[in-house]
């Protein structure tokens, strides 16, 4: 699996957060149904925060084939808020599948940041 990161605005660029760390955090967690229409972020612009990133086609194509090719057995992780942190591509199969319900842990707290202040471009890959 590729690396991947979850990212928030902060002042000075984004907060980042370890999507491999997210997992270790919830492992024994208890996995529960939420609705796909209470997922916000299936309305707003998820992929596309930083400055240079533009949804091309190209982009586009590439996130397709991460959606066609993700499974939906793992369950989502969401945060306190109920934003989703890791599984957005989970979420647009089960969308696109006619999927009412999705699987996710949710954290009873955040975990700190792994990174604060950085870019995209900043990180390893």
């Amino acid at each position: 699996m590729r690396k991947q990161y979850f990212f928030q605005p902060s002042d000075h660029g984004f907060h980042a957060w370890d999507v491999d760390r997210l997992v270790e955090y919830i492992r024994d967690k208890p996995v529960i149904s939420v609705k796909l229409e209470d997922i916000a972020e299936l309305d707003e612009n998820f992929w596309y925060q930083g400055e240079t990133d533009v949804p091309t086609v190209r982009s586009m194509v590439q996130h397709f084939q991460l959606v066609k090719d993700t499974e939906l057995e793992y369950p989502i992780i969401l945060s306190v808020q109920g934003r989703v942190m890791d599984g957005m591509h989970r979420v647009a199969k089960a969308l696109l599948l006619g999927h009412t319900e999705i699987h996710a842990v949710q954290f009873e707290a955040d975990p700190p940041p792994d990174y604060t202040d950085v870019f995209p471009d900043d990180l390893n890959y």
